[in-house]
């Protein structure tokens, strides 16, 4: 598949270019920095033009959008809200125009409330708290979701958002030991963060999951896959929203599992449109959530896999049945 990743030169995107490549993709940086990749591989843009977003989005079948002002009070807050909704807006709008398959983009746990000055409404926070945005950067990453709702509703392009917490990388982990002595210390987002590897990991593994599962299931049905559009073809469009997990990787070999109260949730929108008109036929929206034993689960890499896995196979095997019965005789 061919992948651009906005701001591959940055924290996490760099880390997202890396485990695509990886993974077999061609992925084009495209960024205000270079990555020192081979010639072709990296693009220097400025995607508040949307001339030159549209230019680096040609031929692309998918986009990860990163590029942004990756945090509150690194530029006038004016400044760094007209450079992140107006470049999402204009990334967004490239790849309606150019039909790619998929977006996924990085919105930010700042649209919760942080910093958390004022206590949030509860804790643990999940995706059903109020969206409380306290600086320009936030805005402009609620804006983003937004913006990527209504092109999705207008587009039928799968959208997905993550709402991505502070990103550590490896070297990253040297300081923990500082912030035991006092918690106060990262009480502004009540301690949370992700690893850089678990970003690119998670979302590069579960589109990977989809496409096979949904694939094996339609084909044990006996349904062709095809790629271009014709009056006789149904375009099927799979997106995970809300994705919560609970127990990502851990991040000593000593510690293989973590004790949490579930072992996590998603949340899969499919809609089934005419492949030549794009009119929506028919849309679904479910939630699963992993395994629940009493007050506390064990969860590791294995089992959130395999939770992930069980609610795709249930998804794609609905999907497989409500073709069946709306081309049954008689239906």
């Amino acid at each position: 598949m061919r992948v651009v990743v906005t701001g591959g030169s940055g924290k996490g995107g760099r880390w997202v270019v890396r485990a695509l490549r990886e993974h077999g993709h061609a992925v084009t940086n495209v960024d205000l920095r270079h990555d020192g990749s081979p010639h072709g591989q990296c693009v220097i843009a400025d995607l508040t033009d949307l001339g030159q977003a549209q230019d680096v989005l040609a031929g692309a079948d998918a986009v990860v959008h990163f590029a942004a002002i990756p945090a509150p009070e690194l530029r006038a807050e004016g400044e760094t809200f007209r450079i992140n909704a107006l470049s999402t807006y204009n990334v967004f709008a490239a790849a309606v125009a150019h039909r790619l398959r998929r977006v996924v983009w990085a919105s930010s746990e700042t649209v919760l409330g942080l910093p958390f000055d004022r206590p949030p409404d509860f804790a643990p926070i999940d995706e059903s708290i109020t969206a409380r945005p306290e600086s320009s950067y936030a805005l402009s990453k609620l804006v983003g979701e937004t913006l990527a709702g209504q092109f999705a509703r207008r587009s039928g392009i799968g959208f997905v958002g993550l709402r991505i917490s502070n990103i550590m990388e490896p070297e990253d982990y040297a300081a923990f030991p500082s912030y035991w002595d006092d918690p106060t210390v990262r009480k502004w987002n009540l301690w949370g963060y992700v690893d850089a590897r678990d970003v690119a990991a998670i979302q590069s593994r579960l589109a990977e999951m989809v496409h096979e599962i949904f694939v094996d299931e339609l084909n044990r049905a006996g349904y062709p896959l095809v790629a271009e559009p014709s009056h006789e073809t149904l375009r099927v469009t799979v997106a995970i929203v809300d994705l919560f997990i609970t127990a990502p990787d851990t991040m000593s070999p000593e510690r293989t599992s973590t004790f949490t109260a579930d072992s996590g949730r998603m949340t899969l929108v499919l809609e089934l449109r005419d492949s030549v008109t794009g009119e929506v036929l028919a849309r679904a929206a479910d939630t699963r959530t992993g395994r629940r034993s009493g007050p506390l689960t064990v969860t590791s890499r294995t089992t959130n896999t395999a939770d992930a896995r069980r609610a795709i196979r249930i998804w794609a095997s609905g999907l497989r049945q409500a073709l069946a019965e709306m081309y049954a005789p008689g239906a």
